[in-house]
């Protein structure tokens, strides 16, 4: 029998009453295991209902109350992170260990916002005036959304909903709908926790729950990651409902290896950014640039390791890399490769056609090195969003900065060095939200924030730390005069305020 996944609205299960469902599939083997329901509007307001309803209550509740949940849910989250994580590897694909690694990232932010008293405790000044006092505090918003990816079902959501709920609001998620299993365990682990009905919601669905979220009138603030088309569209369309925004895009992370670089470590970090999570990665290394002399070297000692990666099922032990979401998109990033040597790439290694013994009818392909592509090649443009590693040539530092700072893209970039001058200079000089030296993935820890410039990032939030905290409010400032008992009275004064 097929399992279906409904939806979680107000504290309990909601059976999908739209009529309309989704697949989701093993990419292992190509099966559809799964049934996801997907919301009508009707569905979506009846979310949105029940969080505006509880936000009545917990956008009044104590911190203590709230951060008292937060410490049991994240409890909970650690006793179960391997339940989490068989269920990423079943829908998405991805290897135990890298599932695992997924729920790690995700406790951060929850370990962050079990700490959100020294983030919320606002400023006072006093005798401003005479006997006046000024403080400011942040305030919840009310109702929020998150519309999250299929390549991260647990981590993403957590960027989102635990600050968000940390600091007083309630929430309705929009997961992926090709793996949405995540994050109605995630609301189930909530519950068990205490946290009262309706504080947070779970909608799945396509394009119909997204625009009903986007342009409705109790939600207040949507945060979103995903690709830059989607981002754009959900900024222009939430801004213009009066909504704010925080919309994370896509990405082509460059890796710039200068010539005195240890191009051992270089070539392990590259094949590791490159080719984890089969480049399913929004901060996946898909462009290296090798500067000067050292480029044939190091592409030769990338291809050693690349060849040496164990493809096969998530759930096997022995498999570093599993298979891509859906035949669709696996057929999408062959079609990169295929294309590469008419653009001028050369092909030093072609991961399409590939197959698992046994496991035929999975979403497969193997690793891809492009070398020599030049910036007109759709490998190099596109973001492509598995396990394709282009690698460009510069003959200077000054040439491979100002080809990463030419691309459309600023999510994450690194550099590759012993020079200490060379790498301080290019952390202040690149275009991009977060730099890496000698650190090939570049991920904030959970206490600083994670975001893009350019095309990768639409508003003016990045995504939690400081920056989520920020989202997740608004300021108030509250300006304060007590009358002294032996005060006189003053009498109407017209003329413009006095701070004396």
């Amino acid at each position: 029998m097929t399992k279906i996944v409904n939806h979680w609205i107000g504290g309990k299960t909601a059976e999908g009453a739209s009529g309309t469902y989704g697949p989701v599939t093993n990419p292992a083997t190509g099966e559809v295991t799964t049934k996801v329901a997907f919301a009508s509007v009707e569905e979506v307001d009846a979310a949105v209902a029940a969080a505006k309803d509880a936000f009545r209550t917990w956008g009044q509740s104590s911190l203590a109350q709230r951060t008292s949940i937060l410490f049991k849910f994240r409890a909970l989250l650690d006793a179960h992170r391997d339940e989490i994580a068989e269920l990423i590897t079943a829908e998405h694909g991805k290897v135990h260990s890298d599932a695992l690694g997924e729920v790690a990232r995700g406790l951060e932010i929850v370990d962050l916002a079990c700490g959100i008293n020294v983030q919320l405790k606002g400023e006072l000044s006093t005798q401003v005036a005479s006997r006046v006092d000024v403080a400011s505090i942040r305030q919840p918003l009310g109702v929020v959304a998150g519309i999250t990816p299929f390549n991260f079902p647990a981590m993403v959501p957590m960027w989102m909903f635990p600050l968000a709920i940390a600091c007083g609001n309630t929430f309705v998620l929009k997961p992926s709908e090709k793996d949405p299993s995540a994050s109605v365990r995630l609301a189930e682990l909530l519950a068990e926790a205490g946290l009262p009905d309706g504080v947070f919601n779970v909608v799945h669905g396509d394009k119909v729950a997204v625009d009903r979220l986007l342009e409705h009138p109790d939600v207040k603030a949507v945060s979103f990651v995903g690709s830059t088309p989607i981002a754009r569209y959900i900024h222009t369309t939430a801004s213009a409902n009066g909504k704010r925004v925080q919309a994370l895009g896509g990405a082509k992370n460059h890796m710039l290896v200068l010539p005195d670089a240890d191009l051992d470590a270089a070539a392990d970090a590259a094949v590791s950014a490159a080719y984890g999570s089969a480049g399913e990665r929004c901060m996946a290394i898909s462009a290296v640039v090798a500067v000067g002399a050292i480029g044939d070297e190091l592409v030769e000692k990338i291809r050693e390791r690349a060849e040496m990666i164990t493809i096969g099922p998530g759930d096997d032990p022995a498999s570093e890399m599993g298979p891509l979401i859906t035949a669709t998109h696996r057929d999408k990033v062959a079609s990169y490769v295929a294309g590469a040597a008419d653009e001028g790439a050369e092909v030093v290694l072609d991961g399409t056609g590939y197959t698992v013994d046994g496991f035929e009818n999975g979403h497969w392909i193997g690793i891809s090195l492009l070398d020599k592509v030049p910036t007109t090649a759709k490998a190099y443009q596109d973001e492509i969003f598995g396990p394709v590693l282009c690698v460009l040539r510069a003959e200077t530092y000054e040439e491979g900065l100002a080809l990463i700072n030419s691309s459309p893209f600023g999510n994450g970039t690194a550099i590759f060095t012993r020079d200490g001058g060379a790498a301080r200079r290019f952390q202040l000089e690149v275009e991009a939200g977060m730099v890496g030296v000698n650190v090939p993935i570049p991920v904030p820890v959970g206490y600083h924030s994670f975001g893009g410039w350019k095309d990768s990032l639409f508003g003016d939030h990045h995504i939690y730390g400081n920056d989520g905290t920020h989202f997740y409010t608004r300021g108030k400032v509250v300006t304060t005069r007590w009358p002294d008992p032996a005060d006189a009275p003053s009498g109407v004064d017209l003329g413009f305020p006095r701070n004396h």
